[in-house]
């Protein structure tokens, strides 16, 4: 799942910092630096190798290859690479977790029915 969902695909560099809110209606790569909070409700996060993410996350679809610090919540999906290191908590549909891959939080699963309330 690291290609992207739609044609429509936004990429924050290696070299790139952002510091504050981030939202968007397209898909979004993260190779870089972010801090504050991550709103894609529609769309997907990839955080990318070199990605270092330390915000609150909220998207449909959610790929960690890098270092994600923050709450994560993900209407569909979330996949933890096995380079992935996050610390937080997530709620989400649906969860991947590779082998060698660092979680340090809570996992709330939700139903479909649930999720719409």
């Amino acid at each position: 799942m690291s290609a992207p969902l739609t044609g429509e695909l936004a990429q924050i560099g290696k070299s790139v910092v952002i510091k504050g809110e981030l939202s968007g209606s397209e898909d979004l790569y993260v190779d870089g630096q972010v801090e504050g909070s991550i709103a894609l409700k529609t769309n997907s996060l990839t955080v990318g190798p070199n990605g270092q993410v330390k915000a609150s996350v909220e998207a449909k679809g959610v790929v960690v290859q890098g270092k994600l610090e923050g709450n994560v919540q993900a209407s569909d999906r979330v996949e933890l690479r096995k380079s992935a290191v996050v610390t937080g908590d997530i709620t989400t549909q649906r969860i991947s977790i590779e082998e060698g891959a660092y979680l340090k939080g809570k996992v709330d699963i939700h139903g479909k029915a649930e999720a719409k309330k």
